[in-house]
């Protein structure tokens, strides 16, 4: 009889935020060097990053990754309460269960939103930060602005249609993140979630709180997304962009060996190439 050996540990941690019960689940595990947050986008969960046990570079770093509310294994009390807000007090509260002061920070689209806020509002806590294709613009909302450009009373309804659209977009990866959305996220959450997300695109002045952060910093784009305006003007201000070969917007489903390279570099830049 064989054993498998567990690599990172599963729990359940009960929150309540601003009078919104939580049941969080969480993937972690222990070790002696810096610790490591994974915030996953619309869409994805907690799994996007259990693969980091497959990489030596990041041997011996704790790391936690957890499903957001309305989304993966984590249940919620008021799904309509969820957004942006919700979610950077989610993590905070996440760190502190777990007794992480300070972090190096991965997220991803609506994950690197909320990464992005939590920087901003605790800089000192903060040792590096990849932001996957998350909102620093209001061009990058071409998710999220559906909930404008395709409005729909109907939760329900515009979640379908939502994946419809998705399942046939011409973009790496699109139909096998489609396949799953319906599983991954309540539908009940989506009006918050995106609507918080263009709000802060918008008006938010996103681009001056990436800018202003005092840690490295790291922007990860698909090869598909050269296109984005601001990527020269971020690097000429000293962040290091990683362009990610065969890859739309889910470097974790295209090309997760680039990924999570790039993220080894920016976290131990003298010793990866």
């Amino acid at each position: 009889m064989t054993t498998t050996q567990q690599e990172f540990d599963r729990s359940f941690v009960p929150l309540t935020l601003d009078g919104v019960d939580l049941q969080v689940a969480a993937l972690h595990r222990a070790g002696d060097k810096a610790p490591i947050l994974f915030l996953h986008g619309f869409g994805s969960t907690k799994e996007d990053y259990a693969d980091i046990v497959r990489y030596a570079a990041f041997n011996g770093h704790p790391f936690l990754a957890y499903d957001a509310p309305g989304c993966g294994e984590t249940t919620c009390s008021d799904l309509a309460r969820i957004g942006i807000p919700l979610l950077v007090k989610t993590a905070l509260a996440m760190l502190d269960q777990f007794g992480i002061q300070r972090f190096h920070l991965v997220g991803h689209s609506m994950g690197g939103l909320t990464s992005l806020m939590l920087a901003h509002q605790h800089p000192e806590r903060v040792l590096s930060f990849v932001d996957i294709e998350g909102n620093i613009a209001p061009e990058d909302c071409f998710l999220s602005r559906q909930i404008h450009d395709y409005a729909h009373d109907d939760a329900e309804r515009f979640f379908e249609d939502f994946i419809e659209r998705t399942l046939h977009a011409p973009a790496y990866a699109s139909a096998l993140y489609a396949a799953s959305l319906r599983h991954k996220v309540r539908a009940g959450a989506v009006r918050g979630i995106f609507e918080s997300m263009v709000a802060l695109s918008d008006h938010g002045e996103l681009m001056e709180k990436f800018l202003a952060l005092p840690c490295p910093r790291m922007f990860m784009y698909g090869e598909q997304n050269t296109h984005l305006s601001y990527l020269a003007y971020i690097q000429s201000q000293g962040v290091h962009l990683a362009e990610i070969a065969n890859c739309g917007h889910f470097p974790m489903y295209s090309n997760p060996t680039a990924m999570w390279e790039r993220i080894a570099y920016l976290q131990h830049p003298s010793t990866t190439s």
